[in-house]
């Protein structure tokens, strides 16, 4: 189980812009790393709408943000494009980082709603569980980010 204070898992995928994606490129700032369920669905597609319209926000706290589910390649392309998302998307269709992050839905194989902050040297500072309340997501990352700037 990922802990609070633990060093956060490394991962390596390919994003939704073409570019590969890894832990170790964002060294030095912030991320938020949020899971989801799958592209395309009510809860999903909310959740994806509300880290855009807040990236300003994020963004100006020094954090980036990184979005991750289990559909495969095409599927997160559509998505993102669909959703006009700035911000990349990876897929993770094995579920290796869901696992590596113990997101996975046992029954399901299916990343859970789960996002983590991760701070600037790679610890996790930050994780929410909100599977119903998907709009908590982006308040409970934005005042964890404006605590870890403090």
């Amino acid at each position: 189980m990922i802990t609070l204070n633990a060093a956060a898992p490394a991962f390596e995928a390919l994003a939704t812009d073409g570019k590969t994606v890894r832990l170790a490129d964002y060294k030095g700032k912030p991320l938020v790393l949020y899971f989801f369920p799958r592209a395309f669905t009510p809860g999903c597609t909310r959740e994806a709408n509300n880290f855009e319209e807040s990236l300003p926000e994020i963004t100006a706290s020094g954090a980036r943000v990184v979005g991750v589910s289990t559909d495969d390649h095409k599927t997160q392309c559509e998505f993102s494009e669909a959703q006009h998302l700035s911000f990349p998307i990876v897929s993770d269709a094995n579920g290796d980082i869901a696992r590596s992050y113990d997101v996975i839905w046992p029954l399901m194989k299916i990343a859970q709603r789960v996002t983590f902050i991760i701070d600037a040297d790679g610890v996790i500072r930050g994780i929410f569980h909100h599977e119903i309340r998907v709009g908590q997501h982006v308040k409970s990352v934005l005042q964890a980010l404006k605590t870890l700037k403090s």
